[in-house]
């Protein structure tokens, strides 16, 4: 009389190593990056209401289906765009600033850095298109402005380490900060808009003025 043979079920766990799960972190961080990076570019030369899905994942080489793999909207890729201009931005001033050791060179750093602003079109474009969005879509005004208020506290911090006594200028650190970023903004596009409105030159001058008239007295 023949017994049947009572075989042992074996479970087959798969297990993701840690040198492929890093792998799979690098490349997955790559294609974010570059569709923040095409999105940067789609969002300022069109705006953000004309701007399509399909030409931001175009641009990064990539399909809808990889798109959506890493964001859920056009919404939500035009707010990490924001989230990481603003920690590139606060990393960028605070290291520099805090590596120079005395005011004068943190004062004319940070006087090139506004200088520098007025000649970044990207930036302003950028700058605008969000602004405008908190305009014209009044629900989403809340998420946008708790983003840009880290930016506006670090720029008053920043300020508070170049700045001297201004009892001449009864205004606060804040908004100094603010000041000085929306006149490199206004300045340059209003060259984009009319071109021979104001030369190259008249810029720094301008802003070079309103900087030592704020900071630098």
């Amino acid at each position: 009389m023949e017994h049947p043979v009572k075989t042992a079920k074996t479970r087959v766990i798969f297990r993701i190593s840690p040198a492929r799960g890093s792998r799979q972190q690098a490349r997955t961080e790559a294609t974010r990056k570059k569709l923040l990076t095409a999105a940067e570019r789609i969002f300022a030369r069109t705006g953000y209401e004309a701007a399509r899905l399909e030409d931001i994942a175009a641009a990064a080489g990539y399909t809808r289906g990889a798109f959506y793999a890493n964001f859920d909207s056009k919404e939500d890729i035009f707010f990490a765009l924001l989230e990481a201009w603003i920690n590139e931005k606060i990393l960028s001033l605070t290291s520099l600033l805090t590596q120079l050791g005395s005011r004068e060179a943190r004062v004319s750093a940070l006087r090139q850095h506004y200088l520098e602003m007025a000649y970044d079109r990207r930036m302003v474009l950028l700058s605008l298109e969000y602004k405008l969005f908190a305009v014209r879509h009044p629900e989403a005004h809340a998420r946008i402005r708790a983003r840009q208020e880290r930016l506006k506290e670090c720029g008053a911090d920043i300020l508070k380490l170049v700045s001297g006594p201004r009892s001449h200028v009864r205004i606060s650190n804040r908004a100094a900060a603010t000041a000085l970023g929306g006149l490199s903004h206004s300045l340059l596009l209003e060259r984009l808009v009319h071109p021979g409105s104001v030369t190259d030159k008249e810029i720094r001058i301008l802003l070079g003025l309103f900087f030592d008239a704020l900071i630098a007295a």
